[in-house]
């Protein structure tokens, strides 16, 4: 399919809470550095040609960004990055970040944030981007476990206004209730893409679907690839990509943006032209049958534990 005068608005829009986004948005993840996110086998993307793709993206209707401080390779952070490349920010730029994994100076994991420890965390994305506040905080947990003291934490920020609305990440389905009767959640990112999905996708997908909750996958393109980027697709999905003169990349996307109305999609790339696609396929349409399909080369399998 063409790429060219399509933009993020192709794929329509949904709120997050009192801020309107084209639910076809940008990952930061893998902004920073070549080769595989967080591996010590990386080389840094040339700082210009990141701004350049982080200001093409706006210019395509982007105005939903996802990111975190611990995004960051040797010579480069995704937030400075962001802050660089957009700042002053447009006035319907929607930046989400997330909190709870913890990285050194090194790259190397250190222990998940503890409550007392979430303000620190959440100043450091604000000093990052150049804010005085966080429009969205995704709280990332590690397991199956209360949130209670962690959300807590951060609807206290809420409070405060340091922080806009809240959301969670890598979360089963009773954490998201939990998190509910404690405050607002405006989205959930999990795992979930075709051939690579969380056991409780489904149930996940259709609880926030009912109360309003933007669901926002992640590893939309490189599946069962994850950090490591997409691997071979199947002869399928090919089929389905031949037929419509598309990506295989291109037709997850679509696939991803047709599980209903309310999830979003944040294809992340340092390439310009890998960019201009993925946003084209927000008006990639396929047929009932194509969905089936694909839907049935997935394999459920359990939550992230990192």
């Amino acid at each position: 399919m063409t790429s060219h005068y399509l933009t993020a608005a192709a794929a329509g829009t949904w709120r997050l809470g009192d801020l309107t986004v084209n639910r076809m948005g940008f990952g930061a993840m893998r902004l920073t550095q070549n080769g595989r996110a967080f591996s010590d086998e990386r080389t840094p993307h040339d700082r210009d040609r990141a701004v350049a793709v982080l200001r093409r993206a706006v210019e395509l209707g982007v105005n939903h960004i996802d990111t975190a401080a611990f995004y960051f390779s040797p010579l480069r952070s995704a937030n400075e990055l962001i802050n660089r490349a957009l700042g002053p920010y447009p006035d319907d730029l929607v930046i989400t970040t997330k909190v709870g994994p913890g990285r050194g100076p090194s790259g190397d994991w250190t222990d998940w944030a503890r409550p007392e420890e979430l303000r620190g965390r959440v100043q450091e994305n604000i000093r990052q981007l150049g804010r005085d506040h966080l429009d969205v905080v995704n709280l990332r947990m590690n397991g199956n476990r209360p949130v209670s003291e962690l959300f807590g934490a951060l609807a206290e920020l809420r409070e405060e206004g340091l922080i806009r609305h809240l959301g969670l990440s890598n979360v089963w389905p009773e954490q998201i209730t939990e998190a509910l009767a404690i405050a607002p959640v405006v989205c959930v990112q999990n795992r979930y893409g075709i051939g690579e999905r969380r056991a409780d996708s489904q149930e996940v997908l259709r609880l926030c679907g009912e109360r309003g909750i933007a669901f926002v996958p992640f590893y939309a393109i490189a599946g069962a690839g994850r950090e490591s980027g997409a691997v071979a697709e199947h002869e399928a999905l090919l089929d389905v990509a031949r037929a419509h003169d598309a990506s295989p990349a291109q037709v997850r996307l679509a696939w991803t943006l047709q599980q209903g109305p309310h999830v979003l999609a944040i294809p992340g790339t340092g390439n310009p032209e890998h960019l201009e696609a993925n946003v084209a396929a927000g008006a990639l349409r396929l047929t009932d049958e194509e969905m089936a399909r694909l839907t049935a080369l997935g394999q459920d399998t359990g939550a992230d534990v990192a």
